[in-house]
C-alpha cells in the first residue's frame, strides 16, 4: 500500500492497501499476546505502515502535497531529471 501511494497515480489503490494491511496488523498484534508468539514489533511496525500509507494517500488525492500527487507520471519527469544531471558525464 505505501509503494502505490508513493507513486501517486496509484494512490486510491494505495489508501485501501495500506486499510487493509493495518487491519491485518491489528489482528497480528492480538495473535502476539498468546505466550511464546513473536512478532509484537513486527505488528507495530504494520500498523505504523498502513496508517502512514492511509494518510499519505490522502493527503495525495486532496492535492495538500506536491508529489506524490495523481496529476502525473512521476517516473517518466524523474528519468528525464536524471538525464538532464547525467547528460555531460557518461
Amino acid at each position: 500500500g505505501a509503494l502505490f501511494v508513493l507513486t501517486g497515480t496509484l494512490a486510491g489503490y494505495g489508501i485501501g492497501l495500506g486499510a487493509i494491511g493495518a487491519v491485518l496488523s491489528v489482528l497480528g498484534l492480538i495473535a502476539t499476546r498468546r505466550r511464546h508468539v513473536a512478532g509484537k514489533t513486527d505488528a507495530l511496525f504494520g500498523i505504523a505502515l498502513g496508517l502512514a500509507a492511509v494518510v499519505v494517500g490522502v493527503l495525495a488525492m486532496t492535492g495538500l502535497f506536491d508529489w506524490p500527487s495523481t496529476d502525473g507520471d512521476w517516473v517518466q519527469r524523474f528519468r528525464e531529471w536524471l538525464d538532464s544531471q547525467f547528460v555531460d558525464r557518461f
